[in-house]
């Protein structure tokens, strides 16, 4: 491997939604993230409704105008 070109790969720390913080390495200092294990609905088994940016409305729309044709 060519030497020099690769990021540096160090510690980091990012913190869910639900309060979460999950240490990993990265070659990112950290961030956010929206879903994590801990409040997923698959690790949780509890159904839990998230809309990311009303998709489901839009979806909801199209059918809407689809069965009119």
């Amino acid at each position: 491997m060519k030497k020099n070109i690769h990021p540096e790969y160090k510690d980091a720390e990012f913190v869910c939604a639900c309060g979460n913080i999950i240490k990993t390495r990265s070659v990112r200092p950290g961030g956010t993230v929206e879903i994590c294990s801990n409040c997923h609905s698959f690790f949780t088994g509890q159904q839990k409704f998230v809309d990311s940016g009303g998709r489901v409305e839009r979806f909801n729309r199209r059918l809407k105008d689809s069965k009119t044709i």
